[in-house]
């Protein structure tokens, strides 16, 4: 695909940022109703451990040399799939999403070859209004991989928080306390390694990574069953433009599920985040999650509001050229 007579692409800066930002917050007024980005977000994706914006990102530009797209491949831990985001103004810029595509999975197709694997699976996300970014996909050889679901419930009508089940005991995270944090992540990586996708971070990492989503620690809860660690709830400021408390993991150990640990956490936090004057709280759920928790999200006043469907396409490395050995 080759971009419209007088287009013309270069790479992004962090001197860009003002112009991404207004890109990205018009695509996702677009796909979700509202903006979902701010200028923060957009910086750490240019300076994500695992992205060279000069060799990882592009910038669309149309004929009067304003920015009305911008691509990026992302990998938040080093290992495993690729993620390529592509962002235009719907107004302006639906001519650059195929052209920009097409230069993002041959850029995964170089990673691939730089990590000396044969192949890369590369996935992008659809949300439901944007059948032209679908069809984009399908014709480049994507399939559908996966939906998620945003859910959400009011706090106005918030009933008083219940007591706990009989043994269960909810309390903050104790952040400036290591070995609480060592086991919050215990908590977190065992109950998600028997879902589909996950990639396993050690706790330095993952130290590392969750504070990129840190609201404050009083928003994260562990929950206990009779003194034994059994639960634990990570929340994310990524839903205060709609002044709403977001719950970005519920982690539930195995032998402690369908005991009332999981929903004595989303209790007490959309408790905390009514307390904050927050009008609304949300999450999103994998479909695909053996532990079915839509069940548990309903029965706490959770309704699903929207979906985003997940394409995938694996990749072949880009074939590397050996030159020739003298005789």
């Amino acid at each position: 695909m080759t971009f419209p007579a007088g287009w013309s692409t270069r790479r992004p800066t962090l001197d860009d940022v003002p112009a991404i930002l207004a890109v990205v917050h018009a695509a996702d007024t677009f796909a979700v109703g509202y903006p979902d980005f701010d200028a923060e977000d957009v910086e750490a994706a240019l300076t994500a451990p695992y992205v060279d914006p000069a060799r990882d990102s592009w910038l669309a530009l149309d004929p009067d040399g304003e920015v009305v797209g911008w691509a990026i491949v992302d990998n938040p831990t080093g290992v495993g799939r690729e993620f390529v985001e592509v962002y235009v103004d719907p107004a302006r810029g639906h001519q650059a999403r195929g052209p920009l595509l097409a230069r993002q999975l041959d850029r995964v197709a170089e990673r691939a070859a730089e990590r000396e694997l044969p192949a890369l699976t590369v996935r992008c996300a659809v949300f439901e209004p944007e059948r032209d970014w679908q069809r984009l996909l399908e014709e480049a050889g994507f399939t559908l991989a996966k939906r998620y679901v945003r859910m959400h419930r009011s706090l106005a009508d918030l009933p008083a928080e219940p007591a706990p089940p009989p043994g269960v005991t909810v309390r903050p995270v104790r952040a400036d306390d290591e070995l609480d944090l060592r086991e919050f992540h215990r908590i977190f990586d065992t109950a998600f390694r028997d879902t589909p996708d996950y990639e396993p971070l050690g706790f330095a990492e993952w130290r590392k990574k969750i504070t990129q989503h840190v609201t404050t620690w009083d928003e994260w809860f562990m929950a206990e069953v009779d003194g034994v660690a059994a639960g634990a709830l990570q929340s994310s400021d990524q839903a205060l433009d709609q002044d709403e408390g977001f719950v970005r993991s519920l982690s539930v150990l195995p032998a402690f599920r369908r005991r009332g640990v999981g929903a004595a956490l989303l209790r007490r936090a959309f408790a905390r985040y009514a307390e904050k004057g927050r009008t609304a709280a949300g999450l999103g759920v994998d479909l695909t999650n053996p532990t079915t928790p839509l069940s548990l999200y309903r029965s706490v006043g959770l309704r699903e509001t929207r979906w985003t469907d997940m394409y995938e396409l694996v990749v072949p490395a880009t074939a590397l050229t050996v030159p020739p050995t003298g005789v």
